[in-house]
């Protein structure tokens, strides 16, 4: 006898929980928080490094100026 979902319902035990969702959404953030926090760092204090790395002051600018939020 085998035993199937009713139509429409899905196997809710594979789908990650809302509290994990939100723990790897701010996981996220406070990563590219802590990234863009390092590069205004690094950017000042050894401006060289930047081009070492093969970007522009306006680029490191733009990637600082963004929103944690933001990709």
């Amino acid at each position: 006898m085998s035993h199937s979902l009713p139509a429409g319902s899905a196997d809710v035990s594979n789908r990650p929980s809302s509290l994990t969702v939100l723990r790897n959404t701010i996981t996220i953030w406070d990563e590219r928080q802590r990234f863009r926090w390092d590069l205004a760092q690094k950017s000042k204090a050894n401006p060289h490094l930047i081009d070492d790395i093969g970007l522009t002051t306006r680029q490191v600018e733009a990637e600082i100026a963004k929103p944690f939020w933001q990709v």
